[in-house]
Formats: C-alpha cells, structure tokens, sequence
C-alpha cells in the first residue's frame, strides 16, 4: 500500500511574514510558511505555502500545497494540490493535480488539473 505524504499541520507554521511585510525576491523553506505581508517574487518548496487573509503575493510559485485566503497573482505549480478560500483572489495560472475552489472566491485564472497539470509540468520543463 502506497504511504501518504504526511504535511505540516496549517497550524504548525515554520516560517511567517506578518502584515507589516514587504520584501521581493527569492524564497525558499521547509515546513508551512504563511505570508499575511506583501511578497514579490519567486517561491520554491516542497512543503505548503499559506496566503493569508492579509497576504498579498505576486509571483511564480512552485510549492507541494498552496493555500490561498489573500490575493495571489502569477503562476502556481502545486505538486498535491490548490486551495483557494472564499475571502481569496486569484489572477494568472494554477497547474494542479487536485484544485479546490470555495465559494466566494475570486478566479480569473488559467487552470489546469489532473492530467493537464502533468502535460503543462512536462511543457514547462522543455522549455527551461
């Protein structure tokens, strides 16, 4: 029987950026990062990112879980899957095996899930 990836606990945050956040550049972690500040640039991880309720992101994200609560803006490559809440605005591209949308949200966003998030992976990879 194939073992299920066990992720950090959304509460169990290793890494924050709070309201009063700015910062552009490259980020990278391990465990859950949450960022309610304002980030600019690229994102690298295996583990789950967090957008929250203040989080306002603009960037090229490639992370193992994204949780959107905030705005985000760009393209997202989630290796498990993409989460956008009620109170989150999404503008750009998702590529995810398993999207989840709730109510409320705000999507302007090409998506592309199951197996077209495996094809558009493939595509990305030939093209760097």
């Amino acid at each position: 029987m194939k073992e299920k990836r066990k992720w950090p606990d959304e509460e169990k945050i290793t890494g924050f950026f709070d309201s009063n956040t700015t910062m552009k550049g490259e980020l990278s972690f391990r465990g859950s990062f949450r960022i309610d500040g304002y980030f600019e640039g690229k994102i690298a991880s295996e583990a789950v990112l967090i957008i929250g309720d203040e989080g306002k992101v603009k960037a090229d994200v490639d992370v193992g879980i994204c949780i959107i609560r905030g705005e985000m803006q760009g393209t997202v490559r989630a290796k498990e899957k993409i989460e956008v809440h009620d109170k989150g605005r999404v503008t750009g591209t998702l590529i995810t095996p398993r999207l989840m949308v709730e109510e409320g949200a705000f999507l302007e966003a090409r998506c592309f899930t199951g197996e077209a998030a495996n094809f558009k992976d493939e595509l990305c990879l030939d093209q760097k």
